[in-house]
């Protein structure tokens, strides 16, 4: 170990806001890797990602402390029991005080020096932290996960490492202790899928952090993108009575339960009968494995009643006209709202009112889909970016979302770049490249039409579901047309109009709208965008023509009404963009908290 302290420097320290310390962030961002502040005293706090201990050489006793009046024999005695047994049978003086004073003397623990390696989370890089057992116990500092908040000089490192300066604490302001047994990180390397158990500690992991890191700078870079080119930024309604068509299943939000007292899960008949094919197997799995008498009649009892819930159900029959199944379970008299409101699946509509207003605008926040899908590109819960833009095209927000892309992904190369060095080691080697792609590159341009003409000359694979000119291209019609055949970003544009809502502009040829979806190599779709319809006369035939409720959307034509004005605008994930920049497969590694219907959310 260092047998000197450094001398002060005058080099400064900044220190973070609000808390007296110093983040590591500050320690390493320098050239020097931080030497240029050895021999300042500093506070660091953080948790412990690994530690090893070195012990002490035990230091001789001091001659004159217990030992004047102890003789030659006195001492034999004390170090061999069998004379000390013997001189005890024979009367041989009291040495009950000497023996006690001996034995604590020989359990007093070994002085040592814990050596733990220490992360805040503001950068991938974790500081060496020396800790001499005086200051904390080993048992308590080293294991990891534990926090502490310490003070000490900082020093160029006592043992060879990564890292070339390190702290040697003088005080422990705080510990926060660790139950090794129930930790769940104490394993090394533990595999993504298994932290998602965990999401309330994973983020502890270098991994996790790095991409949480990145999800910050992408959620920066954005608003930066949007404040700079001087939109608003605005809010719309979590909670809406407004539906979109291409998107049937949405959380409904309401304060009472149903009139039945079933749960409101499984509303879907459709879904309630697979339940019951599904818990027929199960029993007949319980049969055939030999499981006890009574779990195969608890799985009976179960099927007996989901079959009782399918048989009410269908008594009812159809929903009374003009009401859903929903309200008609529900007792909307009793419930909080007058009428049904669900999560929003999107804040275009709402979005495009304030644009009508206030010109180029934008908003942020989470977004539901009540689909129980096992796809690693789609969450329950998606947060997104959305923008509406007064007096202009589809073209414009095609040039928007390719500007918006551009900038981000530079943005994120420039202020991320140990996080995303760290992650093209660790998880993806092209991410850097990706994402220099992305700020140069062009991105491939082609209509609806084309690509199901491309597709259906495909030969080398078959499509589990068939192409056909105006059905909606499923996931693996698009990921085949982005990673086998154009290998780049794509920007699909002309949907057809049963693919996209009511409010996309219908085209000249009556068969398509001004749509388009911006696809990414092994994420999927990023961005969909449209041109909204401002003819009102269209607009009111095309609610008619889907048979939605014209009384729910007069706000929205009120918008044709009076001062009609042509916008677009766009949607972009921000999960699906971070899964894109960090190179992992499964979106639910992205979020901090993914929601499930098997996992609900911590």
């Amino acid at each position: 170990m260092a047998s000197s302290e450094p001398a002060p420097v005058d080099t400064p320290v900044t220190l973070s806001e609000y808390t007296n310390r110093v983040t590591l962030k500050t320690v390493f961002e320098r050239n020097d890797g931080g030497m240029g502040f050895a021999g300042r005293r500093i506070v660091i706090g953080g948790w412990v990602k690994s530690s090893r201990e070195i012990r002490k050489d035990p230091e001789p006793a001091p001659e004159d402390v217990g030992t004047k009046d102890v003789s030659c024999v006195e001492v034999l005695q004390s170090r061999i029991p069998l004379i000390r047994s013997i001189m005890k049978v024979f009367g041989g003086g009291d040495f009950r005080v000497r023996e006690k004073l001996d034995s604590a003397v020989q359990k007093l623990p070994q002085p040592s020096v814990s050596f733990l390696q220490l992360s805040d989370g503001s950068c991938v890089q974790s500081l060496q932290v020396v800790v001499d057992s005086e200051l904390g116990r080993p048992c308590q500092v080293m294991p990891t996960g534990t926090c502490i908040l310490a003070e000490g000089i900082l020093q160029p490192v006592s043992l060879k490492g990564k890292h070339v300066i390190e702290l040697k604490a003088d005080k422990v302001l705080h510990l926060g202790t660790v139950d090794q047994n129930k930790y769940p990180l104490t394993r090394k390397r533990l595999p993504l899928e298994l932290l998602r158990d965990c999401c309330h500690f994973r983020t502890r992991t270098t991994t996790v952090a790095s991409v949480m890191r990145i999800r910050s700078a992408l959620t920066q870079a954005t608003h930066s993108f949007f404040q700079d080119n001087e939109f608003l930024f605005v809010q719309v309604p979590v909670i809406t009575s407004t539906v979109f068509e291409e998107c049937s299943k949405k959380f409904l939000v309401s304060t009472v339960l149903p009139k039945d007292g079933s749960s409101t899960d499984g509303i879907s008949l459709e879904a309630i009968k697979a339940s019951i094919n599904e818990k027929s197997k199960q029993i007949e799995e319980l049969r055939r494995s030999g499981s006890n008498k009574e779990a195969v009649v608890a799985a009976i009892q179960d099927l007996k009643k989901t079959t009782e819930l399918v048989s009410k159900l269908e008594a009812k029959g159809k929903p009374k006209s003009g009401t859903s199944l929903e309200e008609d379970k529900f007792d909307l008299c009793q419930d909080f709202f007058s009428s049904q409101m669900y999560l929003t699946v999107s804040g275009r509509l709402h979005l495009e009112s304030q644009a009508c207003a206030l010109g180029n605008v934008y908003t942020y926040g989470p977004r539901f889909r009540a689909e129980k899908s096992e796809s690693k590109k789609s969450l329950i819960e998606m947060w997104m970016f959305e923008t509406e833009i007064a007096f202009s095209a589809l073209e414009d927000a095609v040039q928007c979302a390719e500007d918006l892309l551009k900038f981000v992904c530079k943005y994120v190369l420039e202020k991320s770049a140990e996080d995303v060095n760290f992650l093209s080691k660790r998880v993806d080697k092209t991410i850097v490249e990706n994402l220099q792609f992305m700020t140069s590159g062009s991105l491939e341009k082609i209509s609806y039409t084309e690509a199901v003409e491309i597709l259906k000359q495909v030969t080398e694979k078959k499509f589990e579901s068939n192409i056909e000119w105006g059905v909606p291209l499923s996931d693996e019609h698009t990921s085949y047309l982005v990673d086998e055949i154009y290998k780049r970003p794509v920007i699909i544009y002309n949907h057809p109009k049963e693919a996209k809502p009511f409010y996309v502009r219908l085209n000249d040829d009556a068969k398509t709208v001004a749509a388009f979806d911006l696809l990414l190599p092994k994420v999927g779709t990023l961005v969909r965008g449209s041109q909204s319809e401002e003819r009102l006369n269209i607009l009111s035939s095309r609610i008619e023509e889907l048979g939605l409720s014209k009384q729910q959307y007069e706000w929205y034509l009120d918008l044709r009404r009076h001062g009609a004005v042509k916008s677009s605008g766009f949607s972009l994930m921000l999960d699906s963009l971070v899964l894109f920049a960090t190179g992992l497969s499964d979106i639910r590694d992205v979020v901090p908290f993914p929601i499930s219907p098997a996992k609900p959310s911590a």
